[in-house]
């Protein structure tokens, strides 16, 4: 793989992580603050949410980050990947959850409209289908070690 994507997406993956311990330390306290005039067990959930949600897209980055290296090390067709390649998914499966949990969160009373709900509801399907994407590219890297396998035997 060409180094300077792989540098590039180590720095974008480097950023990311930066930036998401900023808003975990810094961001999602203020949120709690600005939401005052929410009972405090929607308060509370909301910020839960938005916790598991950012540590969920932490974990994405730190498993993209050692299939890199295992990239780097030519070993990504390997039985080593299928472990990132499995959080990866149920990482995603949960930001998916916790999107349906937001929206549960949100749907009771006048405060947030119902089509936000939907959109909410809507983004968590969407994170859902992201998961099977990333369940049948483990297929295909299931059948690629396969095939490397039977043709290191060959060879």
């Amino acid at each position: 793989m060409n180094p300077y994507v792989v540098a590039a997406l180590r720095t974008v993956l480097a950023l990311g992580l930066a930036g998401s311990l900023f808003v975990q330390a810094v961001m999602v306290p203020l949120l709690f603050l600005d939401l005052d005039d929410a009972p405090t067990p929607v308060r509370v959930q909301v910020v839960a949410i938005l916790l598991l949600g950012i540590v969920a897209v932490q974990v994405v980055m730190v498993c993209t980050w050692r299939l890199l290296t295992l990239v780097g090390r030519d070993e990504v067709f390997s039985p080593r990947s299928f472990r990132h390649v499995d959080t990866i998914s149920g990482a995603v499966v949960a930001a998916a959850l916790l999107l349906f949990w937001l929206g549960a969160v949100a749907a009771p009373g006048e405060d947030v409209a119902p089509g936000v709900v939907l959109l909410i509801g809507g983004a968590g399907g969407l994170v859902l289908g992201v998961a099977l994407v990333v369940r049948v590219m483990r297929a295909l890297l299931v059948q690629a070690v396969g095939m490397r396998d039977e043709l290191a035997e060959v060879i």
